[in-house]
Formats: structure tokens, C-alpha cells, sequence
């Protein structure tokens, strides 16, 4: 297990390196120059010179990586080029929106998928597994944005249970609000990922209800129920630990689409922000933090694939 670790961590940190420099190179090539920005329209040849030799924008590109690199590997991932804020500092606190949001909707999706889907695979032939079937198939058909905006009218508009919008300013000082402001983020993120996910758990369920081993146990005196608790979801969470590995990637995705429809301050409207004032410093420093995400999530995708099943990755 300590070997398997090990060559896995040696991956991820191989992976990290690389995607650190594509992600270098490819915002290189955005058109536009930020000395110019910041100069503004008045701004002459000299003025902007001046601006891009303090930015260090005119030493070469590997040397404009390797200090950014070399900050990134401390924990300092630089300075904002168009105000000189820490890019390190205010990640911090768009992550503390941007994480929990992520974190509670697949809460939400496990809540959905995990029992509504070992249902629907249990009851299969009956009108409940028949009717579970058809709502995660329209779940799947409804766009989270328009799911969001329905929940808005409803809880919001209608009902007046949670705010529409915004996110407190002092934050999770205030953790009675900012749980309200981030409920239907959850929902609509968690129910349409849930849908999906529901899917691939009757999937994996129904799989393991006509396996031998099953039948076995029950030959053995058990119920239905007792033999799928005890020998069926070890097996059947396989598959569904690799679909929510990928689900993971999807809602980090999708959380930047909710966090503009509720006027989240997270990473998704902060990058978004930041690439329309080409502030590359700081979207270097977003997209390479997203990207470490879903590779972190894959590292940890592996780890639980062994440790449900010690024979996965071991010598043949």
C-alpha cells in the first residue's frame, strides 16, 4: 500500500509540474497586453514600457516562470498586476465560498443518489423503481441554471426562505447567513449532479443483486437487504466512487456558472473577472488551483478504489 502511495503521489506531482506550465504558456498566448490596461488609452510607447519592465513582463519566459513557480511552491502565487493585492490572500477567501459550495452539493448528490438509486435498482420491476427511473432521467434533462433560477422564484421570490443573491461580507463569521445564502447553490448543483449519479448507482447496484456471491448469501439465510449491506455496496462502489471522482471535476465546472447566477464572491467569478482585465497573475494562479483540484481528486479516486479492493493496482 506504502509503494502504491508512493508511485501515485509521484504522478500527481509529475502532472502538477506540467499542468503548471501549460497553464504558464497557454495564458501567454491571450491576445491583449495588461501593461497597455494599466496604462490606459493616454498612455505613450515609453509609459508602457516603463509599466511592463516593473511588472517583469519584459524578462524572458522562463525566467517569468521559474519566480512564479518558485512563489507558487511557498504558498505565494504573486501579486495582482492590476492593484498589487496577494493573489495568495484573496484565493484564501474566494475558496472559503468556492470549497464549501462544492463540498455541500455533493452532499446533496450522495443524499439523492445513494438511496433513491439502490431503490430503483431493488424495486426495478415495481411502479416506485419505474417512477425513480423517469425523474433522474428528467433530472439529467434539466439545466442547472434553469433549476437555479426556479428555485430563486420559489424559495426566494415566493416563499422569502433564502436570499436570492450575495454572500455575507464578513463570511463564515456569520455562519447562520452565509449556510442560508448557500442552500440553493447546493440544491441546484446537488440535484442535477444527484440525478446523474442516481443512475450510475442503480447501475452498480443491480450488478451486484445478480452476482453469485449475492446469491450465495442469501443461500446462506440471509435477507435481501442484510446480504447487499454486508457483501453487495463494498463491491458496487467501484464504479460509483470513479462517477464521483468525475462528478467532482463536473461541479467544480459547474460551480462557476451558480456562482454567477447568485452572486457568489468564489474562484469561478473571481477568474472571470480576472480574464476580462487579463490580469494573468492572478487567473494563472485560479486555473492552476482548479486544475490541482481535479487532479487531486483523480490521486484520491485511486486511493479509494484500493482501499475497497487491495487487489486493484497489486502485481499480477
Amino acid at each position: 500500500m506504502t509503494w502504491f502511495i508512493a508511485r501515485r503521489a509521484g504522478l500527481l506531482a509529475l502532472s502538477l509540474a506540467v499542468a503548471s506550465v501549460v497553464v504558464f504558456a497557454l495564458l501567454r498566448l491571450l491576445p491583449g497586453d495588461v501593461a497597455a490596461t494599466i496604462g490606459g488609452v493616454q498612455a505613450g510607447p515609453a509609459q508602457i514600457a516603463a509599466i511592463r519592465s516593473d511588472l517583469g513582463l519584459d524578462r524572458s519566459l522562463p525566467a517569468q516562470y521559474a519566480s512564479w513557480i518558485g512563489g507558487v511552491l511557498h504558498g505565494d502565487f504573486g501579486r495582482s498586476q492590476l492593484n498589487g493585492t496577494s493573489v495568495s490572500a484573496e484565493l484564501g477567501r474566494k475558496l472559503a465560498v468556492t470549497a464549501p459550495l462544492v463540498g455541500g452539493s455533493i452532499v446533496v448528490a450522495l443524499a439523492v443518489a445513494v438511496p433513491l438509486g439502490t431503490w430503483a435498482a431493488v424495486r426495478r420491476r415495481g411502479i416506485v423503481g419505474g417512477a425513480l427511473n423517469i425523474l433522474s432521467q428528467l433530472g439529467i434533462a434539466v439545466p442547472t441554471l434553469w433549476l437555479a433560477l426556479v428555485l430563486v422564484l420559489v424559495f426566494s421570490v415566493e416563499l422569502g426562505w433564502f436570499p436570492a443573491q450575495g454572500f455575507p461580507v464578513d463570511g463564515w463569521s456569520q455562519p447562520g447567513a452565509a449556510m442560508r445564502s448557500l442552500v440553493l447553490p447546493w440544491l441546484a448543483l446537488g440535484l442535477t449532479e444527484g440525478a446523474v449519479l442516481l443512475r450510475f448507482v442503480r447501475s452498480a447496484v443491480l450488478g451486484v443483486l445478480h452476482s453469485d456471491f449475492l446469491r450465495t448469501a442469501r443461500a446462506r439465510g440471509l435477507t435481501r437487504t442484510q446480504a447487499l449491506l454486508r457483501h453487495g455496496f463494498r463491491n458496487a462502489a467501484l464504479p460509483v466512487v470513479s462517477v464521483l471522482g468525475l462528478q467532482l471535476a463536473t461541479l467544480l465546472v459547474g460551480a462557476v456558472v451558480i456562482e454567477q447566477v447568485f452572486t457568489l464572491p468564489g474562484v469561478g467569478s473571481m477568474l472571470i473577472t480576472d480574464v476580462g482585465n487579463r490580469d494573468l497573475v492572478k487567473v494563472q494562479g485560479e486555473v492552476l488551483i482548479l486544475v490541482a483540484a481535479v487532479l487531486v481528486i483523480g490521486f484520491l479516486v485511486d486511493l479509494a478504489h484500493r482501499l475497497i479492493d487491495p487487489r486493484l493496482g497489486s502485481p499480477a
